[in-house]
């Protein structure tokens, strides 16, 4: 692949800014500087850099966030700021995308991607795939509510009932929930339909992905493999 297509499909700017981005000398691969924009380069493994920041070259781009509170998973947010605002530049000129949006108070793993059949995949239910939060109630957990989550309960805009997987105490006020759908606030109305409050929530696994011990929160990194 010619070095300015590279760098374009990698959102580095329209082809023309690429072309100047390489041909005044900002762009290296590996170690050597290169200033042909038609330059043909192996994409297998490419690390190259732009103003000396290095770049992995990702096909299609997969990349997991620990959310930070206060901020909105859109690219248009009405009361926050955006999670995009966390992200480089060449990610949002891209156009990845939140998978599975929280909400501004939840935390937590938060996926990102430019690939529309992945996000299909990870998203529609008749996939199943499971998204972990730990939970903070308001009140103390009781078995009974645990076995209410488990059994199913009815949301106000939904007839039938609502299940989690999986669902475990993990303290005093503390739940480890399991879902494999995604409705609207989901857990914090299938927690206030068992009779508790939720007052922290926190995603800490979707898919076969957790989110890291040493990811902090406002950080990203890239995701090598599929969840």
């Amino acid at each position: 692949m010619q070095l300015r297509q590279v760098l374009f499909s990698q959102g580095f700017g329209t082809r023309r800014e690429c072309d100047a981005l390489i041909q005044h000398g900002l762009v290296q691969v590996g170690e050597r500087l290169v200033d042909d924009p038609h330059e043909d380069v192996d994409t297998t493994g490419l690390v190259f850099s732009v103003r000396g920041q290095a770049w992995p070259f990702h096909e299609r781009a997969l990349l997991m966030m620990n959310k930070p509170p206060g901020y909105e998973c859109s690219r248009k947010p009405k009361h926050h700021p955006s999670v995009m605002s966390l992200l480089p530049a060449p990610l949002r000129n891209r156009e990845v995308q939140p998978i599975g949006r929280l909400d501004e108070d939840t935390t937590g793993l938060l996926l990102f991607t430019d690939d529309g059949a992945l996000i299909h995949k990870l998203t529609s239910p008749k996939w199943h795939v499971p998204k972990v939060y730990a939970v903070t109630c308001a009140e103390p957990v009781s078995a009974a509510q645990i076995d209410q989550l488990l059994g199913g309960v009815v949301l106000h805009d939904d007839p039938l009932p609502v299940r989690a997987a999986a669902c475990e105490a993990t303290g005093e006020r503390g739940l480890l929930l399991t879902l494999t759908e995604g409705k609207y606030h989901q857990v914090r109305r299938m927690v206030a339909a068992a009779g508790n409050h939720v007052t922290a929530l926190q995603r800490v696994a979707f898919g076969a992905l957790q989110l890291p011990d040493d990811l902090r929160s406002g950080q990203w990194r890239w995701v090598e493999r599929e969840a």
